[in-house]
């Protein structure tokens, strides 16, 4: 875990402290489930319910002799305790505690991230309502298409987060889950019960089967909807990254009073916020290899996943967290410019409503072809016009575009000047908005 990018409460469910303790919870739990059963004496079970504790330090110290961490754990918790100690971890392997443990720790992991997308989701749609009829050019390959709206944009992302947190909560099925069926899965030293009554009083549900660990294909499902959500996170950091730059200058980070852009060039405002969600969302995806190469243990479990674990689980969750809170504050305080967005959109001298045009020719009996030539040649002379530096606009604010083609003879003999005009109407472009923020956001 790096400090720079941990937040207080994700970066509490996984310190050492909370590791033990959520080991120690699931020891209690399955005292007071065999206490239930009739095997632990009532006076037993609340001794040890009452006074069960342990010492990080002292675990520490045991570990370097037993080179094993549960067996330090339980010598440290039996030192807490007195002849009532041997009934803690009675029938149980190591994994019976971990594994449960994790759940638990994954659980509470998991719902805070579920309150990360959805404060983000409210931010990108009152984002999106705000800019529901801000005009700004579509692009494709970089390269200017057709005008659309930046609230649209922001639905797009609002709908993808929306998926996320679909995923996120059928995650949350999978992953809480417990298991003390014991060394070989087949509750040869405990009966069924026992798992039962434990994951009953956790709050967990019970795996239906197990060998000797919880199968790790429920650990790469988290690594993964994590890592989803991460490359929607870099996929809205790029387009700002985009909106950013100075010859397109759309959109802007925040940059606050008294923030430096450069050691060296005092004008500078880069867009660091969203380059720093970028490299996040690279370690976060990274993680996902190790976690599905976790599922191919050797027979009833080998080791091999357990040090994985123990990067790709805090690292994963806390990064997270991180880089939503992070993601939701830049979104919150993005500065859009709309007239840049008009200007960038005027920007090819009328070129984006070059399909308008071409939709028109066979509704008057031109065949597709033809048309297309007759909309594609006036279109590269207003590129070429572009490129020796000839106005977009004249000085009557009329296109590049519309001039050429109210001169084409044979476009004219098919459409008057006033349809022409017509296809040059923004309206046009923004007449669906309405609905499609209804199919994203519902009536408002």
């Amino acid at each position: 875990m790096v400090e720079r990018y941990a937040r207080e409460e994700m970066k509490s469910k996984w310190t050492m402290q909370a590791k033990y303790q959520a080991w120690l919870d699931v020891e209690i739990a399955a005292v007071k489930a065999w206490n239930r059963l009739g095997l632990i004496p009532d006076e037993d079970a609340k001794k040890i319910e009452e006074n069960a504790s342990f010492d990080i330090d002292r675990i520490d110290e045991i570990e370097k002799e037993t080179r094993h961490d549960v067996i330090a754990f339980l010598t440290s918790v039996s030192e807490s305790l007195g002849e009532e100690s041997r009934w803690v971890h009675y029938g149980m392997t190591s994994s019976d505690t971990i594994d449960t443990a994790v759940a638990l720790q994954m659980r509470d992991s998991l719902k805070l991230i579920m309150k990360d997308v959805e404060k983000v989701m409210e931010t990108i749609k009152r984002r999106a309502m705000e800019h529901k009829l801000t005009l700004m050019v579509g692009r494709s390959h970089g390269i200017h298409g057709e005008p659309i709206t930046f609230g649209l944009v922001l639905a797009i992302w609002y709908d993808e987060m929306r998926r996320h947190l679909q995923n996120l909560q059928e995650t949350y099925d999978v992953i809480n889950v417990g298991k003390v069926s014991g060394a070989m899965g087949n509750f040869a030293h405990a009966p069924i019960e026992l798992e039962e009554y434990v994951c009953e009083e956790l709050g967990l549900k019970p795996a239906p089967v197990s060998n000797q660990v919880v199968q790790r294909d429920r650990y790469a499902r988290l690594m993964t909807t994590l890592a989803l959500i991460a490359s929607t996170v870099e996929k809205i950091a790029v387009n700002i990254r985009h909106y950013q730059r100075t010859e397109v200058y759309e959109c802007e980070e925040y940059f606050h009073k008294g923030q430096k852009g450069s050691s060296a060039m005092p004008h500078k405002r880069n867009p660091v916020l969203s380059e720093n969600l970028t490299g996040l969302a690279r370690m976060i995806r990274s993680y996902c290899m190790p976690a599905m190469e976790n599922v191919a243990l050797w027979h009833e479990r080998d080791i091999s996943h357990s040090s994985v674990e123990r990067f790709i689980l805090p690292d994963g969750f806390i990064t997270s967290d991180f880089m939503l809170a992070r993601l939701d504050g830049l979104l919150d305080k993005l500065v859009v410019y709309p007239e840049n967005m008009m200007k960038n959109l005027n920007l090819t001298g009328g070129l984006v409503f070059s399909q308008r045009v071409l939709l028109e020719l066979p509704k008057r009996g031109v065949n597709r072809e033809d048309a297309y030539k007759i909309v594609q040649r006036n279109a590269m002379k207003v590129w070429e016009d572009l490129q020796h530096g000839k106005p977009a606009l004249n000085e009557k604010g009329e296109s590049l575009y519309l001039q050429y083609l109210l001169s084409d003879e044979e476009l004219r003999s098919k459409l008057t000047e006033e349809e022409i005009r017509e296809c040059f109407d923004y309206g046009y472009y923004t007449k669906n908005v309405d609905r499609i923020f209804e199919r994203v956001f519902g009536k408002q």
